[in-house]
């Protein structure tokens, strides 16, 4: 069945929690939407996102966060309820993969830094060998990419949702900055060749 966010993330406790702060009659009703499919805008966000943030539960109950990261687009949609990538060679702990064996729950962060959006999306993970689907391994392999898949990570959404922008501070990537100083580093470049055409001619005319 569809789940809203909420429907998952809040649970008696939490409830508790949002009477003492006064916010429970926020969350009261039926009034968010269901998120059991990616719309196109959900879409588009994921396939620009250069890394996310993984969330895991141990068998000893032990939250665990980690970064994922790879080209622009690693993360890739299978379809409207289905995500996936590559799982490259880090710091060889296999915390999230040893955690994902126990439990298949996870919490995924993606935020867009300069627009200071951030979508939160509730999975379902299941491990795969980079030789159990060829298909699914040619769909997240990013040609060019330097470095070492080690196995593929297929998610199953249950819901997701979007943050407000609060608190997100702005940050951009060196490719990004590039993009932006790019014409300003033209205009530069041209007043320069403007400025020296400008000095020999009235040199020349001083002689």
């Amino acid at each position: 069945m569809p789940y809203h966010f909420l429907g998952v993330a809040i649970t008696p406790n939490v409830r508790l929690a949002q009477a003492e702060m006064g916010a429970d009659q926020i969350w009261l009703g039926d009034h968010h939407r269901e998120s059991d499919s990616f719309t196109e805008n959900e879409l588009a966000f994921i396939a620009a996102r250069d890394s996310f943030y993984m969330a895991s539960v141990s068998e000893t109950g032990w939250p665990y966060v980690q970064h994922r990261g790879g080209p622009p687009g690693f993360l890739k949609a299978v379809d409207r309820r289905t995500m996936a990538f590559a799982d490259y060679r880090g710091n060889r702990q296999y915390i999230s993969t040893g955690n994902f064996a126990a439990n298949d729950r996870a919490c995924l962060f993606l935020v867009d830094y300069p627009r200071r959006a951030r979508l939160k999306i509730y999975m379902h993970v299941e491990k795969l060998t980079l030789d159990s689907d060829p298909a699914l391994t040619s769909l997240v392999s990013d040609v060019g990419y330097r470095a070492k898949a080690e196995r593929i990570f297929r998610l199953r959404l249950e819901a997701f949702d979007w943050n407000c922008p609060q608190h997100i501070t702005p940050r951009y990537t060196e490719r990004e900055v590039e993009q932006a100083v790019t014409p300003l580093r033209e205009r530069l470049a041209q007043l320069e060749a403007e400025n020296l055409a400008l000095r020999s001619r009235i040199e020349a005319i001083g002689e």
